[in-house]
């Protein structure tokens, strides 16, 4: 486990679970990084306009010690990668139907608010930790190999995925930083030719989860706690990073760097972002677009029929 020392003094807020957390993300996104060359993105189009993604102003070509962290669920990819595993665990019979239903109605639920709801995500991670007990984790890493294909590869904002090639073709390295597992992390950042991802930390003996997390879940001040502890390890300036995120749980991670944009952004980030005068970029389309004052798009058929569904399951529900 990495030592407390390599920290810098933090905000009140982190906890010291959140400190473990955030070490115990680092060190393994540590372990895990890819070292293989990115292949460079082409035709990447901002889904809002139709057109080529404005290129920022940062990043700042051949500073190795700048870097980019990049939150997942609705800044990267649409819905929550959680709950995509989840639909692929399911798939290959590693629960009932029942937590599906829960799955499904968790999902719907993001995606109509835009923004993580504790409550829920406490109780997906829950779910989550109790299916995977027992099981190896090289076996969960080879299914979610096949998930990410299956459920999240065309979930991806190509936005979003056009800003962090920009870090990889200045020379930066790019990570991405979730609350869900750091090993389905690790394999979309993989799959996106980023440096790693941090993630939250299930224990493992000997290879099998036993059902407990190290720390907390990556979430909150904990994602800043494992920002400022890769950073640390890596000798980067934080004053010179970038962090994306759509949520304003995520804050403390966007104050942390010299570069913060909000992604996405819920309305509390969005404020938030305006009064600091912080750079945003939205690539959502229809109806949520429409409420950030984004163009309407196609899509808008999709986003309704998502509506009437999700609805539908929660007259169910009640």
């Amino acid at each position: 486990m990495a030592a407390l020392g390599w920290l810098t003094p933090r905000r009140r807020s982190a906890t010291a679970r959140s400190v473990l957390a955030g070490e115990a993300a680092a060190e393994a996104a540590r372990k895990t990084s890819v070292e293989d060359e990115p292949a460079l993105l082409t035709g990447v189009t901002d889904q809002a306009s139709g057109q080529a993604p404005e290129e920022p102003a940062f990043p700042v070509a051949g500073d190795d010690r700048a870097a980019a962290f990049f939150d997942l669920d609705n800044t990267v990819m649409q819905g929550a990668a959680i709950f995509h595993f989840g639909r692929g665990l399911y798939k290959r019979k590693f629960f009932e139907r029942r937590e599906l239903t829960r799955f499904a109605w968790q999902q719907a639920w993001f995606r109509l608010a835009g923004v993580e709801d504790p409550e829920h995500m406490q109780d997906a991670r829950d779910s989550a930790l109790s299916i995977v007990k027992g099981h190896r984790v090289s076996e969960l890493m080879s299914i979610g190999e096949e998930i990410y294909d299956e459920y999240m590869a065309d979930r991806i904002w190509p936005g979003t995925r056009a800003l962090a090639q920009a870090h990889l073709d200045a020379g930066q390295r790019v990570w991405l930083v979730t609350a869900a597992p750091v090993e389905t992390a690790t394999i979309i950042a993989r799959r996106l030719g980023l440096t790693g991802a941090l993630g939250t930390v299930a224990e493992s003996v000997d290879g099998v989860y036993t059902g407990r997390l190290v720390g907390e879940p990556l979430h909150g001040p904990a994602k800043a706690e494992a920002v400022r502890a890769l950073a640390a390890a890596e000798g980067l300036d934080l004053e010179r990073c970038a962090a994306y995120s759509d949520s304003h749980n995520d804050i403390p991670m966007l104050s942390l760097v010299g570069h913060p944009y909000a992604i996405n952004p819920d309305t509390k980030l969005r404020k938030h972002a305006r009064s600091l005068d912080w750079r945003l970029r939205d690539y959502r389309t229809g109806r949520k677009a429409a409420k950030v004052g984004i163009p309407a798009a196609a899509g808008v058929g999709a986003l309704a029929g998502g509506t009437a569904a999700a609805l539908a399951l929660h007259r169910r529900r009640r």
